[in-house]
């Protein structure tokens, strides 16, 4: 089915526009797609009116009754105007509905009225809108309106749809935005708790590090008894660390060549005051430090000045400038904590070194000179502990008694230091003191057993007593805890003296400590000694026995006679080779000569 028509004016282009919109709607065309059709059409019907001259438009549908049909429109110039132009032929296809009947009737003959060319056919007749019928206009014109409110309706209720989605979009948006908020809350959150557990691991591991340095360096100063190494290895531990440099002042040293006598005042201040001070041009904001004006002897840097303290009185003071331009607040507060510890270490060792020296004197003291014995020669060893006090309860004598016999006697008392120096002494006195009268040395054990029982309860001494007897060719001894004594025969070989002894001198028990006798000829020797030179803590004290035994062997039968001292030190030497020397150590010779 097809419709032509002649537009040569406005008139005849308004029919043609309603007829195509009334085909449209005839066919079941949607009313969007009718006013777009109608739209399109109308725009170029006034394009073809502005260029003038003679159109025909030709309307038609094809295929509809195999359920997928078009609307066909094409518009151009007429065939037989003059003022028909190449070029300008415009045309469109609308597609109709799948269940398009026209007119809604279902009738079955569209195949064949689309076929012909016949103006004059009965189902067109109702789309042909005449052009000089005002009524037909006005109802295609009204038909328009609708149409165009209908898709008025379908643009508003777009529009509302678009409104809801654009609200719906800005709460999105506003829950977006309030959720990178959220997420750039949390995100600073996050950073500063990193950033925080840093700060926190770092300070951890900076007061580790004091801390470390502190017991470290507290065992450095602790471990010596010289204060003189202590001042010495004091700028060794904090030279570069914490320290650019150190200065130490001790107050007894004022008279030393090697000091400055000038001093910067915030030194002497602390001195006086017994307070740290600090001297810069700056506030130092340091914890129980008192702050002063920058030190006139050195202008350009920070000095911190801590007292050496002890519990009795400062020793000196300790002057530090800091390694870079101020020191660290807690650095400061530990560099204060290791300037106490180093006032005590060298209270501690100006103390110990007081102690030594009187124990020492006192030890020189005691160990008098050994006598002259015709036919009997006499060789003594002392040597102190190289730890500790260097000082302890080891001793050796000899004198004659009133018959002409001659006692000999070695000893240690428990214990190290003064104290053993002092009980030492009152032992050695009350046996000299005992063996003016008559007595054996077993008696005379007996008696410094209950004398020193007596006098110091928890003190205990371990001894060896020999006496010789001019015109007598026997020894006498007896023990009280001690090592047993050795004796090498004038043909070489050597015995050690294991019969029975006493129990240890001073111990809660009642005791009788018995004499043994052993017969000596000329050549002879009697070696006495103390624990520390045949004991070692890995191995006991046999093994050291047997090495003093073989050392005593291996002489000549001439060399004991002539050169007994140079043999106390050639015994001395193999047995002390691999000592700690962790004990005092005695030694005593009693050669019979040949």
């Amino acid at each position: 089915m097809t419709d032509t028509r002649q537009i040569d004016g406005v008139t005849d282009a308004a029919a043609a526009r309603a007829a195509a919109a009334r085909l449209a709607a005839r066919h079941g065309v949607p009313a969007l797609e009718r006013a777009r059709l109608a739209a399109t059409l109308g725009a170029r019907l006034r394009q073809c009116l502005a260029e003038g001259g003679t159109w025909r438009l030709t309307l038609g549908v094809r295929g509809a009754d195999s359920g997928g049909g078009a609307l066909h429109a094409v518009l151009e110039p007429s065939p037989d105007a003059s003022s028909a132009r190449e070029g300008t032929r415009w045309e469109t296809t609308v597609p109709l509905p799948a269940a398009d009947r026209p007119g809604g009737t279902g009738t079955g003959d569209s195949d064949s009225d689309s076929d012909s060319d016949s103006d004059s056919d009965s189902d067109s007749d109702s789309d042909m809108v005449p052009g000089d019928d005002p009524a037909a206009l006005s109802q295609a014109l009204m038909s328009a309106d609708a149409d165009t409110a209908l898709v008025l309706d379908r643009l508003a209720e777009q529009e509302a749809l678009v409104a809801f989605h654009r609200d719906e979009l800005h709460q999105t948006n506003q829950g977006v935005l309030a959720l990178h908020a959220e997420l750039d809350a949390a995100g600073r959150a996050q950073r500063e708790a990193f950033a925080a557990e840093r700060r926190a691991r770092n300070e951890a591991e900076n007061a580790r590090r004091r801390l470390t340095f502190l017991a470290d360096a507290s065992a450095v100063l602790n471990t010596s008894l010289n204060h003189g190494e202590i001042v010495r290895r004091l700028p060794e531990l904090l030279v570069p660390r914490y320290a650019a440099e150190v200065g130490i002042w001790l107050f007894d040293e004022e008279d030393d060549p090697h000091h400055p006598m000038t001093r910067p005042a915030a030194t002497v201040r602390a001195a006086r005051t017994g307070r740290p001070q600090y001297a810069a041009d700056h506030p130092g904001g340091l914890r129980g430090v008192d702050d002063l004006p920058p030190s006139v002897l050195h202008p350009d840097r920070p000095l911190l000045c801590v007292p050496l303290l002890t519990h009795r009185a400062p020793l000196g003071v300790l002057t530090l400038s800091p390694p870079g331009e101020r020191w660290d607040p807690d650095d400061a507060v530990m560099l204060i904590e290791l300037t106490r510890r180093a006032g005590i270490a060298i209270d501690n060792a100006r103390r110990f070194e007081h102690n030594r020296d009187i124990a020492e004197t006192l030890q020189r003291a005691l160990l008098t000179e050994l006598p002259t014995t015709p036919g009997l020669s006499l060789a003594a060893r002392y040597l102190p502990a190289t730890h500790g006090m260097n000082i302890g309860g080891d001793w050796y004598d000899a004198f004659h008694r009133p018959d002409g016999s001659l006692i000999t006697v070695i000893g240690d008392v428990t214990g190290h230091g003064l104290h053993a120096a002092v009980m030492m002494s009152q032992l050695r006195t009350a046996l000299r003191a005992y063996a003016v009268d008559d007595g054996s040395p077993g008696l005379l054990l007996t008696r410094l057993h209950k004398f020193l029982h007596r006098l110091q309860p928890n003190l205990y001494a371990t001894a060896v007593i020999a006496r010789f007897h001019p015109d007598e060719s026997t020894l006498t001894w007896a023990a009280a805890g001690h090592p047993p004594p050795v004796l090498r025969l004038p043909d070489g070989r050597v015995r050690t003296l294991d019969a029975k002894p006493g129990a240890m001198l001073g111990i809660p028990l009642e005791q009788e400590i018995a004499d043994h006798t052993e017969q000596v000829a000329p050549g002879s020797t009697l070696t006495l000694y103390t624990d520390g030179l045949v004991e070692r803590r890995a191995e006991g004290i046999d093994p050291g026995i047997e090495r003093l035994s073989a050392a005593l062997g291996s002489f000549g039968p001439a060399e004991l006679d002539t050169d007994l001292e140079g043999a106390a030190d050639r015994i001395l030497k193999p047995l002390l080779s691999d000592s700690e020397r962790d004990d005092d150590v005695c030694l005593l010779l009693c050669h019979l000569q040949g």
